[in-house]
């Protein structure tokens, strides 16, 4: 770690990692599907809505793209928590170290019990932990360290070559 950090950096190269990740996430829940297709009905991003008041016909409002109905409402709450995650890890990681441990895994890992195991089961948005089946918590467990992997290697690389073009 550099006793100088570039914020402006560690910001623009957390915020495209957040991006990608989003998408790794994404394509991993298609491997591996965390929920059932019935608890899937309302995904915790649009039952979290619901939970401030947003009415399911926005939460559940969907775009067409060949020829299948995609959530966007859940999108953008899926990329702006990845990308949220990712400025905070690419930033913070630069002065903490430790956030660093295993190049994001145990940071992953950290987040998915805090949200999974703690917060959203605490706001009625998942059941709780002992009531979510083996499938879920071995996909989020998975996906979270994959996820967070994914913001470590992406938010190094776009770091190091803004500090290039900064230090030519």
């Amino acid at each position: 770690m550099s006793k100088s950090v570039n914020l402006k950096a560690a910001l623009i190269a957390g915020g495209v990692a957040g991006v990608i990740s989003g998408l790794v996430k994404l394509g991993w829940e298609n491997v591996l599907p965390p929920r059932t297709p019935g608890r899937d009905k309302t995904n915790p991003p649009q039952k979290l809505l619901e939970k401030f008041g947003v009415p399911s016909s926005l939460t559940h409002a969907t775009y067409t793209y060949s020829e299948q109905k995609l959530p966007w409402v859940s999108y953008v709450i899926h990329f702006g928590f990845s990308t949220s995650f990712a400025v905070l890890y690419s930033v913070a990681g630069r002065y903490v170290p430790f956030i660093r441990a295993g190049q994001g895994t145990l940071f992953g890992l950290g987040v998915y019990g805090l949200f999974h195991h703690t917060v959203m089961p605490a706001m009625g948005v998942v059941p709780s932990p002992k009531e979510q089946p083996a499938e879920e918590h071995i996909s989020e467990a998975l996906g979270h360290i994959i996820w967070m992997w994914t913001n470590h290697i992406i938010s190094d690389e776009v770091y190091d070559q803004i500090m290039k073009k900064v230090n030519n």
